[in-house]
């Protein structure tokens, strides 16, 4: 990466010239955080990994966290936040494989019951774009947007037979720099590598045999216990673009017999992702055109902290991905919002610090894979707990009571997520905790997400006991009580649980709009009557379901996540 700019050389710069200067030191900041092996850095960590200055770093970091890509805990941490992955998300449409592809990966995984990953090269590395793995005890740790070195993995061997010599040269200076490839973090790190003169003329022996055999595999170079098999899958013009593989675990197969087992129908599949590939794609209607620059209004309320420049580029490299195939220049200025001059040089910032490059003959930009390196595998490995947790810990701090979140489980709830408040109350609940849906009120709320006959089904299978003397137990009364939350998308629960614990609880919505979770705020029955929990609760509640159906949207666009 060139080095970062000084604020005068940034002003003084042309398009076309050295990138934009706070474009590059917030990529760089969050490259910082992405390449931390915490989850978390204070902004003195960030000086010293990035080498900027201290009032720098903060002016990015209040402007990232304006745009909800960073969040701040105890005052000081520094965290990536799941909306971060809006940039990844943005790549994964630009390139447009795993939309044509994936279903076919998904197939054969289905098939072949076993994982299968695609991967694209990246560099001297390669990096995953697309997972379809099995649930198993022993399961792939490796996520879309995770790195590794070409030569401990089957797609290495693929991708390096096409490799120019400036990614030679830059696979050799890597090899000797960091033998023990700690600059991979999904991948364990060599306790002993062997000399880079060897690592080298074995890979290079790999190459040969795989550009032979047209296919490549991987005997447990990775980690001991794990094999795969990979095939090259080309582009109408013959470049190879990206790697489909099938893994597997010793337990499981050998990689001889991973291969008998697979490489038949990896060719098979390879072939009819080529033939996809070859296939004309639909024209992509042009995006919308963008409203007004909205980075205005955030300089404007925020001052001189926050940094006009780099949310712009950041708001053109978003656009890229509206669509598969990138944006030509007039594209990415008109789906932004911004002068085109203004976009050129986003552009242009953005292809000399290696996320963009000129595509085809329509002058187009099209993102590269290097964007995955902002932050996506690590975000992709965030439970959905995790996910809810900060908005809850915001929720408490406007409330003050306690915050959960809980999802169906048969008959019950079970809370997956919560946040405490220091008053003392006489229900001990942790997460696992479980309760009957009929008398809470997230039950009412699930319940009144399902279908109306499943719903009743569950309530009159139900062991329905009293279990304050305000439990509604009537079988009518408890439909009409979920058909109530249903009308009113919220449901209320005063002292049916336990004397003394009122509740108020909203639906948590995945991105097809199925209820998958609920949020609630638990409350003494002495702090005013029921109304005065609607008017005091319920606004707050309804903006933390919505900020975690936000998050929730922008993780799974690409990700699979299960939600207990």
């Amino acid at each position: 990466m060139p080095h970062a700019a000084t604020a005068a050389e940034a002003d003084a710069a042309a398009p076309g010239g050295e990138p934009v200067g706070p474009l590059e030191r917030g990529l760089a900041v969050l490259r910082a955080l992405a390449a931390h092996p915490g989850p978390r850095m204070r902004p003195g960590d960030l000086v010293r990994a990035t080498g900027l200055a201290r009032s720098t770093v903060d002016r990015i970091v209040t402007t990232l966290t304006h745009l909800g890509y960073l969040r701040i805990e105890d005052d000081r941490d520094v965290l990536l936040a799941p909306r971060l992955m809006e940039l990844g998300n943005a790549y994964l449409t630009c390139c447009g494989l795993p939309d044509a592809l994936e279903p076919l990966a998904v197939a054969l995984a289905d098939e072949l019951d076993e994982s299968v990953s695609l991967a694209v090269p990246d560099g001297a590395g390669v990096r995953f774009i697309s997972q379809s793995t099995r649930r198993r005890t022993m399961a792939l740790a490796f996520q879309i947007g995770d790195l590794l070195p070409a030569e401990r993995c089957a797609p290495g061997a693929l991708f390096a037979s096409g490799w120019s010599p400036e990614q030679q040269a830059d696979w050799r200076t890597r090899l000797h720099d960091d033998p023990r490839d700690t600059g991979f973090p999904a991948v364990p790190p060599r306790s002993a590598p062997p000399a880079p003169d060897e690592v080298e003329s074995a890979f290079r022996q790999r190459v040969a045999d795989a550009r032979a055999a047209g296919w490549a595999a991987d005997d447990q170079l990775i980690e001991p216990g794990l094999v795969a098999v990979a095939v090259p899958v080309h582009a109408p013009d013959g470049s190879t673009v990206c790697a489909l593989s099938v893994v597997s675990h010793t337990s499981r197969h050998s990689a001889r017999s991973l291969a008998e087992h697979a490489l038949p129908r990896l060719r098979e599949y390879g072939a009819r992702m080529e033939a996809a590939l070859a296939s004309p794609a639909p024209v992509a209607a042009p995006p919308a055109p963008g409203g007004p620059d909205t980075s205005r209004a955030a300089k404007a309320e925020l001052g001189p902290e926050f940094l006009q420049s780099l949310t712009r580029g950041l708001s053109v490299l978003t656009a890229l991905g509206s669509a598969p195939g990138g944006l030509t220049l007039s594209g990415a200025a008109e789906a932004t919002g911004l002068a085109r001059a203004t976009a050129r040089r986003a552009l242009l910032s953005l292809q000399q610090l290696g996320y963009a490059a000129p595509a085809g003959e329509g002058r187009r930009f099209t993102l590269l894979p290097t964007v995955l390196e902002l932050g996506y595998a690590r975000l992709s490995r965030l439970s959905f707990a995790e996910i809810a947790q900060p908005h809850l810990a915001r929720l408490v701090e406007q409330v003050h009571d306690s915050a959960s979140v809980a999802v169906l489980a048969d008959d019950d709830i079970m809370y997956v997520a919560r946040v405490h408040t220091v008053r003392i109350m006489s229900v001990n609940i942790t997460v696992g905790t479980r309760f009957p849906a009929y008398a809470t009120s997230m039950g009412r709320v699930l319940l009144a997400g399902l279908p109306e006959r499943e719903a009743a089904g569950r309530l009159a299978r139900a062991s329905v006991r009293p279990l304050t003397p305000f439990t509604r137990i009537d079988a009518a009364d408890l439909v009409d009580a979920v058909a109530q939350a249903r009308r009113d998308g919220h449901a209320l629960v005063d002292q049916e649980l336990e004397e003394g614990l009122r509740s108020i609880a909203v639906p948590v919505r995945d991105r097809t709009g199925r209820v998958v979770a609920a949020v609630n705020v638990s409350t003494h029955a002495s702090r005013g009557t029921l109304d005065d929990v609607r008017q005091a609760v319920l606004p707050a509640l309804t903006a933390a379901a919505a900020a975690i159906e936000e998050d929730l949207a922008v993780v799974t666009e690409r990700v699979r996540l299960a939600i207990p």
